[in-house]
Formats: C-alpha cells, sequence, structure tokens
C-alpha cells in the first residue's frame, strides 16, 4: 500500500512527525515500520510532551540505586544488602472502556515491572477517581474496576494493602486507575533491561500473542469519544494465574546467571521492548516473527509488533546457557521460543517467513533517542479568576456542628471504602500489619530484611485544581506526612501524572505547575523521584479532569517497634493538635461539597513548616512521647478525631480555641497539621520537645471510654458515628 501522511495519521503520527521519520529513515517507511513508530512515538511510550520537564524532578541521590526511569521500576537502598523495588502506572482509557479487564491489566502490568528487576512482589496499592456515584454509569465503572483489581491481585497472591478513592464530576468520562507495586530484592541481583552481547539469543516467554490490545499505546495517547469503545481490542485480556507462573519462573531463572537482560512486554508489546532493550544497549536486533508464539491465525507484522497481550517477557540470554533457562520455564509450564538474536549494527529488523518486514534503527524510536520532544505553550487558566475572586467572608459560618460533621462523614470522599477494600484480598503474605490496627499509611513487613516499609498513595486533586504549584507540594507532603506519622522515614517517590490534552495551554500550565511543585516538596524530604508515568489526554467535550498527580511514596522503618498507629489507644490520655491551627476553609470537603462552592484557592501550605511539623512528629515517635499520630486531611479536624477514635470504639471530649470561624476550627483543611494522643506520664516531655522544635502545639480535651463530647454538647456515641461512616458508600451504591 501506498504510505502517506494520511496514513500516518490515521495512527495518530502528524504530518511533522511523517517527514521526521522519512528523515531519519532516508526513505518513506512501509506499513509495518509506520506502526512502530506510532506505537512508539505515542505519549504512552514517548513521553514527547513531558519529558522536558520532568527532567526538572529530583532524579537522584538519597538512597537511589538505579536513576531514575533508567529501568522498570525504581530501586533504592533498604540496608541490610537488600532493596526495595517500586513503581506507579496509570491504566485509565482501557478502563473507561471495559473497566474489569482494564483495570485487571493494570494490576498484571505493574506486577510485572517489578519482578522482571528480581524483586518478589510483595504488595500493591491503588488509587481511583470516578464520576459522581449516583451515577449509573459510575456504578457500572466502580463495580468492574474494583472487580478486576480485586480479581487479578487475589489470585496473583498479592496484598492489597492500601490505596484511596476520590468521586469528583469531571472523572465522570475518563476515570483514573493508578496501580502500584512494591517489592523487595537482593539489592546485588539486579536484572537490567538491557541487551548485550551479539550473538546472545532473544527469548519471548510466557504467554501466546493474540490481537488484544493492538494499538494500546496510542490508543491510551487520545481523548475517549463516543466511538472509542470501538477501539475495544486495545484493551488487553489478564490471566493472573499464568503471571504467577511467570513471576515465579523469572525470579528462578535469575539463579541461572544466564540472563542478560530482561524486560515486560507492556505498553507497545514487542515492538517496545526490543526498541528499548536494543538502544539502551547499544546494539541491535534480528527477530524472526513468525517464531512468536500465537493463539491467533495469521497475524501480520504489525500486529504481532503491537499487541499488548499479557504476561509476556523478553529476555537476553547468554550463549551457551540456553538449556539452563528452558529447563525453568519447561519447568512451570510456560512458552519459552527463540525469535531472534543480538546483532551489531543498531537496526531492528523484523522477518516474517524470511522476508524482512521492517528494519528500523532502535535509536530512533525510544525516548532519549530519535523520539521527538517537545515544547509546550502554557497560560494561566481562565477559571484562576473565579479563584482569585473567592471571599471566605462571604460564606456563613456553620451553625451547627454536630450536623454538618454527620453530613461530612457521610461524604463518599471522606466515608469509609469498606464497600471496596473488603473486595481485596489484603492477607496474603501475611506481611499486612495495617488490617491489624490502622496506620496513616500501610506498614509492611519486608520479611527477611528485618524491616518494614510504610507505603502511602496520595493526590487531593481539588488543591492541584485550585493551586497547581501548591497542590503538587501537598500532594508530596501529604504522602510523607502519612510515613511519618507511621514511624517511618520516607525515603523515595513514584509518580502517576494524571492530566487532560496537552495541546490545551491551560491544561499545561496545570502539568508544569504541578511538576514544578512536587519537584520542590521532593527536594525538601530528600525523597528523589525514581520513575512512574505520565497519562495525558484525561479529556472529553465537557473540559478535562483535575489535575492528579498521584504520589505513591515509600519509606523505611528500620525497628518495627517504632510503628505509630491513628487510632486513640485509652481513656484518659491527652488529645494534643501539632501545627498551628488556620482560620480557612479554602477547598475542603465541606466548602465544596456542603456550600457548593467549586472555586477557592488551596489551603493554607507552607513548606517549611510543613518539614518542622514532621520532623517534630518523627522525634516524638522515637521517643514514644505519644500514643497515637493521625493527620489532618478530608474534612478536618473534626473527621481525623472521629477517625482516631473509630479502632478502639474510645470517644473524646474536646474544645475548640476561641477567636476563628466555627467551620475553619473543625472543618477546614489547612496543611501541616497532625492529631496526637499523650500519656498523662508524658506530658511535660510531649511539651518540652515540642517548645524546643517551635512547634505550636493545642491541647484540645482528652479520650474518653466511648461517647463524644464537642465543646460540652454530646454528640452520641462513637460506634453511631463509626456505623455512618463504614455504610455510607454501602448505602449509596444499593
Amino acid at each position: 500500500m501506498e504510505i502517506t501522511a494520511k496514513t500516518a495519521q490515521q495512527l495518530r503520527i502528524t504530518e511533522a512527525e511523517f517527514e521526521l521519520i522519512k528523515e531519519k529513515l532516508g526513505r518513506t517507511p512501509n506499513f509495518t515500520e509506520l506502526c512502530a513508530f506510532s506505537g512508539m512515538w505515542s505519549e504512552h511510550c514517548s513521553y514527547k510532551n513531558s519529558i522536558k520537564w520532568l527532567k526538572t524532578l529530583p532524579r537522584d541521590g538519597g538512597r537511589m540505586l538505579v536513576a531514575a526511569g533508567e529501568e522498570n521500576a525504581g530501586l533504592m537502598d533498604m540496608g541490610n544488602g537488600f532493596g526495595v523495588v517500586f513503581k506507579i502506572e496509570s491504566h485509565n482509557h482501557p478502563s473507561a472502556i471495559e473497566p474489569f479487564q482494564g483495570a485487571a491489566t493494570g494490576v498484571g502490568g505493574i506486577q510485572r515491572d517489578i519482578f522482571t528487576m528480581g524483586a518478589r512482589p510483595i504488595a500493591s496499592l491503588n488509587s481511583l477517581r470516578f464520576g459522581n456515584i449516583d451515577d449509573p454509569k459510575t456504578k457500572r465503572l466502580l463495580a468492574g474496576v474494583v472487580h478486576g483489581i480485586g480479581h487479578y491481585g487475589n489470585c496473583f497472591g498479592v496484598p492489597t494493602v492500601g490505596g484511596e478513592v476520590y468521586f469528583e464530576d469531571c472523572y465522570h468520562t475518563n476515570p483514573l486507575v493508578n496501580a502500584m507495586s512494591v517489592g523487595i530484592m537482593q539489592s546485588n541481583k539486579m536484572i537490567s533491561a538491557t541487551a548485550a552481547g551479539i550473538g546472545n539469543p532473544v527469548y519471548f516467554v510466557g504467554s501466546a500473542t493474540g490481537k488484544d490490545g493492538i494499538g494500546g499505546a496510542s490508543f491510551a495517547s487520545a481523548e475517549i469519544t463516543a466511538e472509542s469503545t470501538e477501539e475495544l481490542p486495545a484493551v488487553q485480556v489478564g490471566d493472573p494465574f499464568q503471571e504467577k507462573k511467570l513471576l515465579e519462573a523469572c525470579l528462578e531463572v535469575i539463579d541461572t546467571n544466564a540472563v542478560i537482560g530482561m524486560q515486560d512486554m507492556g505498553a507497545a508489546g514487542i515492538i517496545c521492548s526490543t526498541a528499548e532493550m536494543s538502544a539502551k544497549g547499544g546494539v541491535g536486533m534480528r527477530i524472526d516473527l513468525d517464531k512468536v508464539p500465537t493463539r491467533q491465525q495469521n497475524m501480520k507484522a504489525w500486529e504481532l509488533l503491537l499487541s499488548e497481550s499479557q504476561e509476556r517477557m523478553l529476555i537476553v540470554v547468554e550463549k551457551g546457557k540456553e538449556e539452563a533457562v528452558l529447563a525453568v520455564f519447561d519447568k512451570w509450564d510456560l512458552s519459552c521460543s527463540k525469535i531472534g538474536e543480538v546483532t551489531d549494527d543498531g537496526l531492528l529488523k523484523f522477518y516474517m517467513h524470511g522476508v524482512l518486514e521492517a528494519e528500523i534503527p532502535a535509536y530512533e524510536l525510544v525516548l532519549g533517542g530519535g523520539a521527538p520532544q517537545y515544547t509546550r505553550e502554557y497560560t494561566e487558566p481562565k477559571y484562576f479568576e473565579k479563584i482569585k475572586g473567592f471571599k471566605q467572608d462571604s460564606i456563613a459560618d456553620t451553625d451547627d456542628l454536630k450536623a454538618t460533621a454527620e453530613q461530612l462523614i457521610q461524604i463518599p470522599n471522606i466515608a469509609s471504602k469498606r464497600w471496596v477494600y473488603t473486595q481485596y484480598d489484603s492477607m496474603v503474605g501475611a506481611g499486612n500489619t495495617s488490617t491489624n490496627a490502622p496506620s496513616d499509611a500501610s506498614v509492611v513487613l519486608a520479611k527477611g530484611t528485618g524491616k518494614a516499609l510504610a507505603i502511602t498513595v496520595d493526590c487531593n486533586s481539588k488543591y492541584v485544581f485550585a493551586d497547581p504549584y501548591v497542590g503538587g507540594m501537598i500532594a508530596v507532603a501529604e504522602a510523607a506526612r502519612n510515613i511519618v506519622c507511621s514511624g517511618g522515614e520516607p525515603i523515595g517517590v513514584t509518580n502517576c501524572l494524571n492530566f487532560g490534552n496537552p495541546y490545551d495551554p491551560e491544561v499545561y500550565y496545570q502539568f508544569v505547575k504541578a511538576v514544578t511543585g512536587m519537584g520542590d516538596a521532593c527536594k525538601k524530604f530528600n525523597t528523589p523521584v525514581t520513575g512512574g508515568n505520565v497519562s495525558f489526554y484525561n479529556q472529553n467535550p465537557d473540559g478535562p479532569v483535575y489535575p492528579t498527580p498521584t504520589i505513591g511514596m515509600v519509606g523505611i522503618l528500620d525497628d518495627f517497634n517504632t510503628r505509630m498507629t491513628l487510632n486513640f489507644k485509652e481513656a484518659g490520655d491527652h488529645i494534643f493538635l501539632v501545627g498551628q491551627q488556620q482560620n480557612d476553609i479554602a477547598s475542603s470537603e465541606y466548602l465544596h461539597k456542603l456550600k457548593a462552592v467549586e472555586f477557592s484557592p488551596a489551603p493554607h501550605f507552607n513548606l517549611e513548616d510543613e518539614y518542622a511539623v514532621q520532623s517534630l512528629v518523627s522525634n516524638l515517635i522515637k521517643n514514644k512521647l505519644i500514643q497515637s499520630a493521625h493527620d489532618i486531611s478530608e474534612g478536618g479536624l473534626a473527621i481525623t478525631l472521629l477517625e482516631s477514635g473509630f479502632y478502639s470504639n474510645l470517644g473524646f471530649e474536646v474544645n475548640a480555641v476561641e477567636g476563628m470561624r466555627k467551620d475553619a476550627f473543625w472543618f477546614g483543611e489547612a496543611q501541616s497539621r497532625v492529631v496526637v494522643s499523650v500519656k498523662a506520664a508524658n506530658l511535660a516531655a510531649f511539651k518540652q520537645a515540642a517548645e524546643a522544635a517551635a512547634i505550636t502545639v493545642t491541647d484540645l480535651g482528652q479520650v474518653s471510654t466511648g461517647q463524644i463530647t464537642v465543646n460540652g454538647s454530646s454528640w452520641g456515641s462513637i460506634t453511631d458515628w463509626k456505623n455512618k461512616y463504614d455504610t455510607a458508600i454501602e448505602k449509596r451504591l444499593s
């Protein structure tokens, strides 16, 4: 067929990019080659509209053991000869079209990124965003996504230990499904995603290739439209039992010392793994596509290159050690087929039955090589004028604290996500300690290392919408705060950057400012960014989703005995607010959901104050001066107090400080605040530590046996509040 700019456009390649491809090849590409460029130069694979800004993030230092973005996932030093491997990625577009398989294969794909490096996954988390919970479409998407995550994770055998779920109208068409995985390994056993050794054989292992997922990377690099459902083949189909076998086989084959390099076949399939491994090693590959195991007959070369069928790996093996590798995969009843070999010319040559179908320099396909990199224009969004016009004094203060709190605790963004997490296996592997007593971050035992991990995913996208720079900082700060309040030391970040169309200058402004804010906060907390992914085009004719830079953060507990939980421990303990209270209701759930104010500034935040508060809380935990710690987030102080009482059914007697709005004191979401409980015997030492740190602490009251009293008024029993909190979402869904 004749290849023209129109052909390229149908493959989501611009006319300028088509001309660039011709220039790089010195000729017009054939259709198979053009398909290869379509996949590799898609936003999903090349980061062509984001890489400039991603490079501004702190990418080294601290405990980093591999450079950011250089491997399938980040690797950081845990000490004792062990490393923690972690990454978060999106599967938004597939989940919008086919929620069960979209979410399931998102979980499967992120696990492969972990064990490809030689690590055993020990924990999964997820960050989910949906539209209005009362909408039938949202209920269908929510049910499908949660079922898909639960099905794959439960069958694969890795516990889902934490996450977050938000409901906002802007996610109606574009739900966000971000999946994170964390694994541990001996740090000297890492396998790189690099091809090397001229003449070394290249093996395809795992499931056979089908037509599911063809063009998935390109599909994820465009807006969802009414016609998107016709692209259902772009959604992959997963098999968690096959992946469990692949996990065990890959970890076992590493011990043969026969593996030179290994990479998951994720986005863009075979073309991506062959191109990236070759370019990284400065080599080429000759691949016989007819030797790729298939589950459908007569697949064409371009289909084989772009299929994103799941549970597949590409492995480069040291020549002469093939039998050891074959024996491992035979033991696990997995296909292991030699499909080619490493060459010295830097070219990818793909053959079908001896006929050369495509010949492309590997370097020209990849990020950091020949893939284009763009600088987009950006302008301050017009809606900022509405935010600047917000007047807090124009909002009437609440006249009934208890009634307001009852409304707030049943808002889906605040209420218990019990309906969701009970569908996940959180205890497989018996390493998750958070089911015994909750903490702000999930705490997981890293068995065999002598340590534990504190893990969290965080982002309040409403804050980022209000102020992308400050909101980006808050996402990082809240993640670090959750880890610190759990007794951990934050060490590193992976991010999943979910935004609208990058060609929209207002959307790109949100992206640039959010990344800048994230970077500044990461530098302050010494949490370098190990990698992650960017998901653009989460946009429909009604507009983009809220800018949602989801932060996945990992922390270390060198001694599990320093772990801190969020729940009150004993009646009579004193309750303190650590951090400065603010007369601020901006961007709170109270203001947004109960007062129906959509445009207001981000809540009060100061990075230096945040760092100081976290340092004090960490010190208090290490010196065993507090009984519990729970940060203030959605819903404000009142919700934090209630959540602190739920686990042990303990109430509280508390009073407000005079001189500020009632709603701001109880329901405002100003940052850098933590609620702690203190034994009477530790009061003097607690106050002395706070004074030495120059941090304001406010005595709120005391823990009670089960009744709640606020400003002298009875709010009833903690168990009644817990019932409202636990059942709110279930009632809405039924």
